[in-house]
């Protein structure tokens, strides 16, 4: 199987050559650290997580370097608004940001340089354009001289002759041409600043990646990632300064992530839709944010919602059923004896682990298509439930080995996505079911995992003697606290959504 990945570059799909056989090199735009990340930024890191998992997976030694923007207007002006040090601001947003990707699973990257660590790189880049007249200098400040540059445009589909001068393009007359843009930025007074030939200064946005992904990958490398909404201009920029500073072609295969909205809205602070990660990551588990996001494409627009996230919890609990119920068997917790499986049914669950272990690849090798490879581990989960629910046996029983097989690859396939297997814990209930218990079911405990086992039990009891409305009760009471009571040959089970919801 060939793996295929859609180049932002040529606009199609194209066979995944590295440059290197058996390695890739990939740098990821990060965060710029003057605030805790939204949900949006967080969908791009979780992609590009699962993009290095998965060449992983695939059998690359992958080299994933991702950047720390520690020096930026925005982090000034924070700065400013508060009355502390910019390095103040971009340490504890840096902090803010590494605690994030932990909380949501992402794996912290091979190399995370910093920008203000890269300043004597960035002013040798600077240099190397100056010598070779693809920049010049102007009180201080050095730009970049787009027309110098015969391939401008090229990333973004734009035509140099028709982009718009004041499109997000700062506005200064100094410059000999409006499209021109900023390498070195002269000194403000109360801005952080580093001396250089051309005066005390600071790099500008642009610039600093462009240095950064060099220094750590070399003058070339395979994949550059980040939102589709670098593309113009922190991308187009990147690859003029870069290739016409080294002569070389910067990356092979763009790759870009899709923008996200939330409730069908653009998220902003004026709509009242602004969805801080750390704020999600309070009321669903990582897993559950992860299995939401990852069931679109990453390079289509995701609608973000809590209804998509209460969903999505659902979902996650269905995955996680079978894995359970089957290493229930192993520990002996669970034993029942239904219709015995002849060796052709056991067969035929090991074909179905195969099958799904194919697609999922197929799916993957196609643009990363988690949606895809989603499908392919739901579809073996459902085959997995109906052997169980048509064969399960006790912890000696010839099914067993094969249940291991299915739990195994689920759990397997799960993990190249970052989606965690965890066994039920009392955190995952509400407290609300406690004083629920007491009143339907006499339970006495504080344990929430014990208050909804003895609902069921009790539940069980009132439907063994045919008192529905006590049987009613306890499903439309747990129902109140976001619960769905679902009944298998094994017994009742609950699947949990949004607690309170």
């Amino acid at each position: 199987m060939t793996l295929r990945v859609y180049n932002t570059l040529t606009r199609s799909k194209e066979e995944f050559v590295p440059r290197e056989a058996g390695k890739v090199s990939m740098y990821v735009c990060g965060p710029t650290v003057y605030n805790h990340i939204h949900i949006g930024n967080a969908r791009t890191f979780l992609s590009f997580d699962v993009i290095r998992r998965y060449l992983e997976f695939r059998g690359f030694e992958v080299t994933f370097v991702q950047n720390i923007t520690d020096v930026d207007d925005k982090i000034i002006a924070r700065a400013n608004e508060e009355g502390r040090s910019a390095s103040e601001v971009a340490l504890e947003y840096t902090t803010a940001f590494q605690d994030a990707m932990r909380d949501l699973g992402v794996r912290p990257p091979t190399v995370a340089p910093k920008a203000t660590e890269t300043i004597p790189e960035m002013i040798g880049m600077v240099e190397r354009l100056i010598e070779s007249g693809h920049a010049y200098e102007v009180d201080g400040d050095v730009y970049f001289a787009v027309r110098s540059f015969p391939g401008y445009g090229r990333l973004s589909g734009r035509d140099i002759e028709e982009m718009n001068a004041g499109s997000r393009v700062d506005v200064d007359e100094r410059k000999r041409d409006p499209l021109d843009f900023a390498l070195w930025k002269s000194a403000k007074p109360g801005e952080p600043h580093w001396t250089s030939p051309w005066g005390e200064g600071r790099p500008g946005w642009h610039l600093e990646c462009s240095v950064m992904s060099e220094k750590e990958l070399g003058t070339s490398f395979d994949i550059h990632g980040g939102a589709s909404d670098l593309i113009f201009p922190h991308h187009e920029n990147e690859i003029a300064q870069s290739e016409a500073a080294t002569g070389s072609q910067f990356t092979r295969y763009w790759l870009h992530g899709g923008l996200l909205q939330v409730n069908a809205e653009k998220m902003s602070k004026s709509l009242g839709n602004f969805m801080l990660l750390k704020e999600v990551l309070q009321d669903y588990p990582s897993s559950v944010v992860r299995l939401m996001m990852l069931q679109t494409h990453y390079r289509s627009p995701l609608d973000f919602s809590t209804e998509r996230l209460d969903e999505a919890r659902v979902a996650y609990d269905r995955l996680m059923t079978p894995i359970r119920d089957i290493t229930d068997l192993s520990t002996g917790d669970k034993t029942w004896e239904p219709m015995k499986a002849t060796s052709s049914d056991r067969t035929a669950l090991v074909d179905a682990v195969e099958a799904a272990n194919d697609s999922f690849v197929t799916e993957m090798d196609d643009d990363f298509n988690t949606a895809g490879a989603l499908g392919a581990v739901f579809e073996l989960v459902r085959t997995t439930n109906r052997f169980l629910n048509d064969f399960g046996t006790g912890v000696n029983g010839e099914n067993v080995p094969v249940l291991h097989q299915a739990r195994d690859s689920v759990t397997e396939l799960l993990a190249v996505l970052g989606i965690e297997v965890v066994s039920r814990t009392t955190d995952e209930y509400p407290t609300d079911v406690v004083p629920l218990a007491r009143r339907l079911a006499a339970y006495e405990g504080d344990s929430p995992m014990e208050a909804v086992n003895a609902l069921l039990a009790a539940r069980s009891a009132a439907r063994t003697e045919r008192n529905w409305a006590a049987a009613d009760a306890v499903r439309d009471g747990l129902a109140s606290l976001g619960f769905t009571v679902e009944d298998t040959p094994q017994g009742a089970r609950v699947l949990l959504g949004r607690p309170g919801g």
